[in-house]
């Protein structure tokens, strides 16, 4: 639907909800259909859900996280026990940020429960998180070893690779997929819960021939990581999802938790969707909020069916709640970002509409080429730093990270400080990883990539040196390791002994934290000289990791929380953001999901670039694409632009000529739409060549003269 009109009043569905004797006083910020979302089926004296399932779906702006700590507060303040309660959502600054929200409504409505002050969440995370957590409590029953390591995915590719090296499938005659496709292709048949051979043949068709050698190889993966007692990331949910197939554990499980409510449930994959329906059969407590337009993981094994289907997964179908009112953009931006994602194949209905008036509708930006497109992104970012927008608050998004190399170039010669962000994460960068080896192998000496890894920091230790140690730690009874005592090179055994001290020491029983962390720190600053040439920009981080160690109460939570849930910046980000109090935004769209800008560029917003020309295999993909451009559009408050370059410049093998292609303005931007928008050609060309009424006719007079020509 449209805005009102000034002086209009609003939809009866849309009138600001009334202050009335049933409605708590903490709830009357709410409109009526977030309130109806947070009231659902909530009563009796505990809280108890009378009604089904409930399905939230929560447009971009509506208030979706508000709406959510709302209800698991109004859960809370009707009776319903918090130890009871499971919060999941997709990182854990959302689940923290969900947690301060509860607690400033639960103060609110103490005022009459005085308890409620006190009352909090017990169980909120990640799903990979809560996983953890679980299977650390249930380790003994399911066969696991509750001091298990967390690999993340850089150490499980290297396992992978360990087990397809001894498996012979390096040399094969033809090429056999490296480390990385394989835990590609192992994870999104974890993820998706599709047979390998579907799996191979939609997303990875090239590696079709080798469906047998695959299993094989992931047979033994499985026996490695079960042999050296560690879990990649989708163990976390793999073993989860058994327990709770298992109908007695299912029963124990789910019966722990009256509420389950699930933040971002378009970006769930088939197997959270399976553990939920495991604890939740019949959907009574479960609540699951999000957004089927803003479905963009499918890469990461996320399906929009799980939201699309899940109504009628149950009987009777689950409850639905629509949140249409956005209270971020302006209504010129919305009818815009309505009308992309209108065009959707298959959608739940809804228009987003702001009491946000305004004049200027988004602008499709025509420019020559890519060097225009960075200089007219660089005049409008420094025009409205001058007109008072700072620069934080502006963001240029692209598809891939690739795309902004041109304008990278332009903000840096222009002396514009910025961040990117989307590229190089914290915990990739080999210095932080070699620090987080060390930990985790005094955690579980059995951890044979970690092992393998910190061993061979040493100098004069290589790969056969390190794999006999690994062997005799591994074969040796618990408590008998020995370490000071293996078989090392003459030259190298005093920094061996010093190096055994510092894990005997990390692994005594009571090591206190952060100590033991600063103790590992010590012992790796010592080696970082000989291994790295900018040692000293690289300790900054380890500086900021020893920052990030103190907040945590131990060594194990520590590990699993930062494996799970990393930070993502490091001294290698794109931008010195130091170099100024302000800085500019740059995003790949996927990674400004969640985001807000007062303003927003898109670049390239042309076919072969946003749909991406890797994308457009299957009808789904480029549906996804769709949805990935309303992602970027609506992310932006007040101004929002949309630049189409004309002309990309190719590299030629030999470097000879100026080879370019002509693109086309992207197909989610059809002539139909085009009313939403401003279109503007950049630069404007100079006032003598702007033309008057009467340099038009003369331009259409020339025209009829070269028609003429064939009369």
């Amino acid at each position: 639907m449209n805005a009102p009109a000034p002086g209009v009043e609003l939809r009866p569905t849309e009138m600001p909800a009334p202050a009335g004797a049933h409605a708590p006083a903490y709830l009357q910020s709410l409109n009526p259909a977030q309130r109806e979302a947070v009231e659902y089926g909530v009563g009796g004296a505990d809280g108890g859900t009378a009604a089904g399932p409930l399905l939230v779906i929560a447009g971009a702006g509506s208030g979706k996280t508000n709406t959510l700590a709302h209800r698991v507060a109004h859960l809370i303040a009707k009776g319903a026990d918090p130890g009871r309660i499971l919060l999941l959502t997709f990182s854990r600054r959302a689940a923290d940020e969900m947690g301060r929200r509860v607690q400033r409504i639960l103060a609110r409505a103490a005022a009459d429960h005085p308890w409620l002050a006190q009352a909090g969440l017990q169980w909120s995370g990640t799903f990979h998180a809560v996983g953890a957590r679980l299977l650390r409590e249930y380790a003994g029953r399911i066969g696991l070893d509750p001091a298990f390591t967390i690999h993340d995915r850089e150490d499980s590719a290297d396992l992978m690779n360990l087990a397809r090296h001894e498996a012979g499938l390096s040399n094969r005659d033809k090429r056999f997929p490296l480390k990385g496709t394989c835990l590609a292709i192992y994870s999104a048949a974890v993820n998706t819960r599709a047979p390998l051979l579907q799996v191979l043949q939609s997303a990875f068709p090239w590696c079709g021939e080798w469906e047998a050698e695959l299993k094989t190889l992931f047979r033994a993966y499985v026996q490695a990581k079960q042999t050296q007692q560690v879990l990649d990331y989708d163990d976390l949910l793999l073993y989860w999802a058994h327990m709770v197939a298992d109908p007695a554990l299912a029963a124990e499980v789910g019966g722990r938790f009256q509420h389950v409510l699930v933040d971002e449930y378009q970006d769930t994959n088939a197997l959270q969707a399976d553990i939920l329906l495991g604890m939740k059969p019949d959907g009574r407590g479960l609540t699951v909020v999000g957004d089927d337009a803003q479905s963009i993981y499918a890469f990461r094994g996320a399906t929009v069916r799980n939201i699309l289907d899940f109504p009628a997964r149950f009987e009777p179908p689950a409850h639905r709640v629509t949140l249409e009112r956005n209270y971020r953009s302006t209504q010129p931006i919305l009818a815009a970002a309505n009308a992309v994602i209108a065009q959707a194949a298959e959608r739940y209905s809804k228009e987003l509409w702001s009491d946000r008036e305004s004049a200027a509708k988004p602008q499709l930006v025509s420019v020559r080429d890519e060097a225009d497109q960075a200089a007219f992104v660089v005049q409008r970012v420094l025009a409205r730093r001058e007109a008072g927008v700072k620069l934080k608050q502006q963001a240029v998004l692209f598809r891939a990270a690739s795309h902004s190399a041109r304008l990278e170039m332009e903000l840096t010669r222009r002396n514009i400080p910025f961040v990117k962000f989307g590229g190089l994460k914290f915990l990739e960068a080999a210095h932080v990883k070699d620090v987080l080896a060390l930990l985790r192998w005094a955690e579980n000496l059995r951890d044979r990539v970690s092992g393998f890894r910190v061993v061979q920091l040493l100098a004069g230790i290589g790969p056969k040196t390190a794999g006999k140690i690994l062997d005799n730690v591994c074969q040796a009874p618990a408590g008998c390791s020995l370490l000071a005592e293996q078989p090392v090179p003459e030259t190298v055994q005093a920094d061996w002994r010093e190096f055994a001290a510092v894990v005997e020491q990390l692994r005594r029983e009571g090591a206190p934290w952060p100590a033991g962390f600063e103790l590992a720190c010590r012992w790796y600053e010592g080696q970082m000289p000989r291994l790295y040439d900018d040692a000293q920009v690289r300790q900054g981080d380890i500086q900021q990791l020893a920052r990030i160690a103190a907040t945590y109460p131990s060594r194990q939570r520590f590990l699993t929380e930062l494996t799970l849930d990393p930070p993502s910046a490091t001294s290698d980000e794109a931008g010195v953001p130091m170099k100024d109090e302000d800085y500019l935004i740059l995003s790949t769209m996927h990674s400004a999901k969640g985001q807000e800008w007062n303003a927003v560029s898109v670049l390239n917003t042309v076919d072969g670039c946003i749909p991406s020309d890797i994308a457009t295999r299957h009808a789904s993909e480029i549906e996804e694409e769709r949805r990935l451009l309303y992602v970027a559009m609506t992310r932006a408050r007040d101004s929002l632009e949309l630049v189409v370059p004309q002309r990309f410049y190719v590299t030629q093998q030999t470097g000879l000529g100026d080879k370019h292609l002509y693109a086309g303005r992207s197909r989610f931007i059809s002539n139909r739409m085009l009313a939403n928008f401003e279109q503007v050609t950049w630069p404007e060309p100079p006032p003598e060549l702007k033309g008057t009424p009467d340099s038009r006719q003369a331009a259409l007079d020339l025209a009829a003269r070269m028609r003429g020509m064939w009369e």
